[in-house]
């Protein structure tokens, strides 16, 4: 069979178990968001590329993803974090996820999204918040950094202030709410003992009792999930049901009888949503 016959004879598959299944279980990683426009921290170079002041700083994307930098240097912190903050909230989602939502909307049993990306962006493009696992935590809510204090809150809209020269913040840094230290995002970062939780794990509660409620049709489709920061792929392959991974570069390690696809995640559902079967 020619190629491009056995490519889209692929996408036709992948067509009908997705028409076919009962429910989706949408899993997300880093590079659900490469189509709206969001870099791509893949190794030093695309963090630099994106964040071009932290290149002459010497500082990797793990070397600032860590807690000690609000303590030690906060106005550094929150350079880097604000800077994510002010860039999700001003991007729009790609059209990918519009019409994910129209196929999850349409299954018997529903959906849920399993996500390690923390831009909020499923929210922001009319997925129920009550069917979304964010596993990393969420640029959009935030938490002090007094471990004796549990506040939660969502982050308040106004714009954090950034000096791109330095990619430190500037003005009045976010604050607790209730006990006026510094705030954090309320992220799961790097060597993060002081997290809170509580959040996501409520989210994997919801998630486990619908996960309980669906049949043998579940059909599982995982987003640009890599090996580096294994957690979406790793969930993907646990679960019950047919596995669709979608990875321009690590699209290996399909088990069983489910399918790979080495295209972006905008490509395939733009593809799927196009085809005739």
């Amino acid at each position: 069979m020619p190629a491009n016959d056995s490519d889209k004879f692929q996408f036709q598959k992948a067509r009908r178990m997705i028409q076919s299944a009962s429910a989706l279980w949408i899993g997300a990683g880093a590079g659900m968001g490469v189509d709206s426009g969001l870099p791509d921290f893949r190794g030093n170079e695309g963090f630099w590329n994106a964040y071009p002041p932290y290149r002459k700083l010497g500082y990797s994307f793990y070397d600032l993803a860590n807690p000690r930098w609000f303590y030690e240097h906060p106005r550094q912190a929150w350079g880097f974090y604000g800077h994510r903050l002010n860039l999700y909230r001003q991007t729009v989602p790609h059209r990918g996820f519009e019409i994910l939502r129209q196929w999850a909307r349409r299954q018997r049993d529903d959906y849920f999204v399993f996500t390690s990306n923390v831009d909020g962006h499923f929210q922001k493009s009319g997925f129920c918040e009550s069917r979304i696992v964010e596993c990393h935590g969420c640029i959009h809510w935030f938490q002090c950094t007094d471990q004796s204090c549990s506040q939660v809150w969502s982050a308040p809209p106004e714009p954090i202030s950034i000096d791109h020269e330095t990619m430190l913040a500037e003005g009045e840094l976010p604050r607790c709410r209730a006990c006026r230290q510094i705030a954090r995002p309320n992220i799961l970062m790097f060597g993060d003992f002081q997290w809170i939780g509580g959040r996501t794990d409520a989210q994997e509660r919801r998630m486990a009792q619908w996960l309980n409620s669906v049949d043998d049709g579940l059909v599982k489709l995982e987003f640009g999930a890599g090996t580096a920061v294994p957690t979406v792929r790793y969930m993907a392959e646990r679960l019950p049901g047919r596995l669709i991974r979608i990875n321009p570069r690590e699209s290996h390690g399909v088990p069983g009888d489910g399918l790979a696809f080495d295209c972006g995640a905008l490509e395939f559902i733009q593809r799927i949503d196009r085809s005739n079967g």
